[in-house]
């Protein structure tokens, strides 16, 4: 069997890929060794599929951290509005919500998955599904893809788009790290991002705060010296074993970072009142406090932030809940107000890679052409998606990183197989 362009690896990158490589002429193979294509894009964005973002190009590549200056060559091919552009006109209708973040209209993302299949079989594109591939012969002219059937294929190009070691079980589990590496390929260190992350402080461990939400919290990451090395403002949740939600997810790269640098232990640092100054909140609430000399501390704070967080921070600076305005030392009230913007404690861990929403580090992007995403070592060898050292926040970023790595792959995959 013989094919112009094979493609290895159905998810969003392989995807859009094959259809790149499609719409070219090109006569094309997608192969995925599970039954099902697109099922990282079916589950993501909860089920509605975050399909990209609609800010602008300099904003997007802000928020692919993991070497997303590398894309600005492909996203003067293809980007993100190419993408929206692209969808609808294939029928399915977008809606923006909130930092810019695409879904489409019926908030189902079986729409999207169903109608990049649809457009794959428009295009005649030869689908292979529960084919797993057992290795890869690169040649002069050929490559061979061998798959675990025993059936051998013909290649003139391949596209690598296996995806990282994130979330496994949409197929995720790094096959084609040792493809790269047999082509000479370095992979840089692999590592989570977008990861919860664990903690064994007392409170934790006690779950004193477990299930606790924060609303639109500010968490830092601090260095050893006390500096803090980011800060995000999203929602986040204490958890059995630690914090999670959007904004610890977002932070989670640099915690895992400094433990990579050899940091048994990193700090973090929440601020549940980003907008207000702590003199200020101190000046409002002692003003409040004197007002109301018989209240109870905990009735003249209540709704300032959750009440079992209140309650927490209250306890934690040895003050009684039940303790009348009259009777609080300034002294523990100065440090309570000092917790709601500088609540510090530290994180020795996180979650594996497997439970990790995306993969840090992957086929350096050195050894890849940023305008085609051809190897710069082995000839008609290409890389997209998550497999390429490349990660981005949570927000339709990695998706978008996905489709505009796959689109310009395939285009000139299906370029070199055709003409040169």
């Amino acid at each position: 069997m013989q094919f112009d362009v094979t493609v290895i690896g159905g998810g969003p990158a392989g995807l859009m890929s094959a259809i790149s490589a499609a719409e070219q002429g090109a006569k094309t193979l997608l192969i995925d060794k599970g039954n099902k294509l697109g099922k990282k894009l079916a589950i993501s964005g909860g089920g509605r599929c975050n399909v990209t973002n609609r800010l602008p190009e300099s904003e997007i590549i802000k928020h692919i951290p993991g070497n997303g200056k590398f894309l600005y060559s492909a996203f003067s091919i293809f980007n993100n509005y190419d993408i929206i552009d692209f969808f609808e006109e294939m029928g399915v209708k977008l809606k923006e919500e909130d930092h810019g973040r695409m879904f489409p209209a019926s908030n189902k993302a079986q729409d999207v998955v169903e109608a990049l299949i649809n457009k794959l079989q428009q295009l005649n594109v030869t689908i292979r599904l529960n084919e797993p591939v057992a290795a890869i012969n690169y040649g002069e002219t050929n490559h061979e893809i061998i798959l675990k059937s025993s059936d051998r294929i013909k290649s003139t190009a391949i596209v690598l788009a296996v995806g990282g070691k994130a979330v496994p079980h949409t197929g995720s589990t790094g096959d084609g790290y040792k493809w790269a590496k047999k082509a000479g390929h370095t992979i840089t260190t692999l590592y989570p991002t977008e990861v919860p992350l664990k903690s064994n402080e007392k409170f934790i461990k006690e779950k004193e705060l477990q299930g606790l939400s924060l609303r639109d919290a500010s968490l830092s990451v601090l260095n050893q010296k006390n500096k803090k090395i980011i800060t995000h403002r999203m929602d986040m949740i204490f958890t059995h074993f630690g914090i999670s939600g959007p904004a610890v997810l977002r932070c989670s790269q640099y915690v895992v970072k400094e433990f990579l640098a050899g940091n048994d232990a990193v700090k973090v640092e929440i601020d549940t009142i980003p907008d207000k100054k702590e003199n200020e909140l101190y000046d409002l609430y002692l003003k409040h406090i004197n007002d109301q000399p018989k209240k109870a501390i905990k009735n003249i704070l209540k709704g300032i932030i959750p009440e079992r967080y209140l309650h927490f921070l209250l306890e934690k600076n040895e003050i009684d809940i039940h303790t009348n305005a009259a009777n609080l030392s300034l002294q523990a009230f100065r440090s309570f107000i000092h917790d709601l913007k500088h609540f510090s404690f530290y994180v020795h861990g996180n979650l594996p890679i497997e439970k990790a929403f995306v993969t840090g580090g992957g086929v350096s992007t050195k050894e890849i052409v940023p305008t085609s995403m051809q190897s710069k070592i082995m000839p008609r060898l290409y890389f997209c998606g998550e497999i390429i050292d490349i990660h981005g926040y949570t927000g339709g970023y990695n998706i978008t990183a996905a489709m505009v790595t796959g689109r310009v792959s395939g285009m000139n995959a299906a370029w070199e197989a055709l003409y040169k």
